[in-house]
């Protein structure tokens, strides 16, 4: 059994003792010694259905993302830091919406990212947006703001690289020139460092 099967597991157990054992849990996916790990938040709706990360209208911007880059999909490693899909009920039609993970899932998944991480051992972590970021520094006040769009040294010898999550832009046009300049500024880090 390799090591991301026996985290899976470990995962697994630890959920059905938890108030998350009706939720559909949603493990991390890809190269086995990827040199790219790529972090978002939690899965979506799409994500939920097929059991996968970053499918979808995700799986969309992933596409556009790794074309700009010059990397494909079976060459990095993708997943969330919290492994489900957080969900209220939405008033217009009472049926399950996305929300942002709560402070108590995240603390809950966040040794299981960790541990995802050093099995997994990439060299370059990419965050999408402030709940990855913040759960790779370990700074509760870290901001995509300050560190979007270029390499930062972290503790353990990796290198972090901050994008704004992807559905940002959507929201906030005026972001699509910034999160456009972070790409190519990581293919020009990536090239570099001979990563590409």
């Amino acid at each position: 059994m390799n090591h991301i099967t026996k985290l899976q597991e470990n995962l697994l157990t630890a959920v059905q003792t938890s108030p998350y054992r009706e939720k559909t849990i949603v493990f991390g996916e890809g190269a086995e010694a990827p040199l790219l790990m790529m972090i978002g938040e939690a899965p979506g709706g799409d994500e939920e259905k097929q059991g996968r990360p970053f499918v979808g209208k995700a799986g969309k911007n992933l596409s556009a993302f790794l074309e700009v880059v010059g990397l494909k999909r079976e060459e990095i490693y993708i997943s969330n830091v919290v492994k489900l899909r957080p969900t209220k009920e939405s008033p217009k039609t009472g049926k399950a919406v996305n929300r942002p993970p709560s402070a108590e899932e995240i603390v809950f998944f966040l040794p299981f990212l960790q541990a995802e991480i050093q099995t997994i051992a990439p060299k370059v972590l990419v965050t999408l947006g402030n709940v990855p970021l913040k759960a790779v520094t370990g700074e509760k006040k870290a901001v995509i703001g300050d560190y979007h769009g270029r390499p930062v040294a972290l503790a353990d010898g990796r290198i972090l690289f901050a994008l704004y999550h992807p559905a940002a832009v959507i929201y906030n046009r005026a972001l699509q020139a910034v999160y456009d300049a972070d790409l190519l500024e990581l293919k020009a880090f990536l090239q570099k460092e001979g990563l590409l």
